[in-house]
């Protein structure tokens, strides 16, 4: 068995233009400080990175590389999160996704996806030029609001959704499979890809590509309501990255899974800071050590409650208590004896002990 790497940090939610956030090298201190091996970048952030430099120089990418050590820390996987969004954006929902792209292409859904597409053609470029092996993205979503749907969904509109999805996204898929990067989508609500079952409609779509994977990320599946460590004994092949982000889903007698629109903090559902959810980590991290997955634990904080500084510190004992070290041998091998035919053969009755 192979240890998972860790602790690992998500960027995205701590940069800000004030120090330590506003640069890498700086944030990247900063984490290091805490305590975390790893940094995951947002590709978008320009304050942190730049995507088309990356994409095109090896040596910007040593130099990075070098930034980042010198800090204390490795690049474990970048994020193309906002940009995968802009792939498929159903119309009723470009005012809100607009503001995701530059201004140049903000206002034209077919410039915006174009930009969207070159900018995840550059985050494969970039991953490979980093020496890295996955990168995380969205999916966006032409289906997502039919996903509870009333009048009733007209015939043959699911498979037909997934084939627009899987069309748009395959040029990319193969652009990651020539650079040697899985993609890996964040199966989250307001995404068409957010459960296991559309991840299979999609990997059915795509030929069952093999850069098509998973970012496991139990929060989003708990807040459905579904069986988050099962999931991982079902799709554990296809999970190349791992944030570590803790949700409570609490019964209550006003709204459900769906909010009521409320704010973070009045719905039953909602993130919270590692440990103060009811995410089963250890049994995630067993399951994970159990399958092989050879990626990063990576924090993404998330919370209405807490300061994220505190979170992000109290982040790293947590994921660190949680992190497997294999046994180099097995518990009972004490008790082990040599490799014996004729012994195995008595045992199974193929043959009589000697009198």
């Amino acid at each position: 068995m192979i240890p998972i790497r860790g602790p690992g940090i998500f960027l995205a939610q701590f940069a800000a233009d004030r120090p330590p956030f506003d640069s890498l090298p700086a944030i990247a201190r900063w984490a290091a400080s805490l305590g975390y091996r790893g940094v995951q970048i947002p590709s978008w952030d320009a304050r942190l990175f730049d995507l088309e430099r990356a994409a095109e120089s090896r040596t910007y990418c040593e130099e990075l590389l070098g930034v980042c050590a010198e800090a204390g820390v490795a690049i474990s996987e970048l994020a193309a999160h906002l940009q995968g969004q802009l792939v498929a954006v159903h119309p009723a929902y470009d005012p809100l996704f607009a503001g995701f792209a530059p201004p140049a292409v903000r206002h034209s859904p077919a410039a915006r996806q174009q930009w969207a597409e070159r900018q995840l053609r550059l985050a494969a470029g970039a991953s490979r030029n980093l020496g890295l092996g996955a990168c995380a993205a969205f999916s966006g979503a032409l289906l997502w609001h039919t996903v509870y749907p009333w009048p009733q969904r007209p015939p043959g509109l699911v498979a037909e959704g997934f084939a627009e999805l899987a069309r748009r996204w395959r040029p990319i898929l193969d652009a990651f499979d020539e650079a040697g990067v899985d993609l890996c989508f964040e199966l989250h609500p307001g995404e068409d890809l957010h459960d296991g079952v559309t991840f299979e409609r999609f990997l059915e779509a795509t030929g069952n590509h093999p850069r098509a994977c998973i970012l496991y990320d139990p929060s989003h599946l708990l807040l459905q309501g579904m069986d988050y460590l099962g999931f991982i004994d079902v799709y554990h092949e296809r999970i190349r990255m791992f944030h570590v982000k803790d949700a409570e889903l609490l019964r209550d007698p006003r709204s459900g899974v769906y909010g009521g629109y409320q704010d973070w903090r009045d719905r039953p559902g909602r993130f919270r800071s590692l440990g103060d959810g009811q995410v089963d980590f250890r049994g995630i991290f067993t399951r994970l050590l159990k399958y092989g997955y050879r990626g990063w634990a990576v924090l993404e904080w998330e919370c209405c409650f807490k300061h994220p500084e505190d979170g992000a510190r109290e982040g790293v004992p947590f994921i660190a208590r949680h992190l497997i070290r294999p046994p180099e041998r097995a518990f009972d091998e004490f008790a082990a004896a040599a490799p014996d035919p004729e012994l195995n053969a008595r045992v199974l009755g193929l043959r009589s002990s000697p009198s």
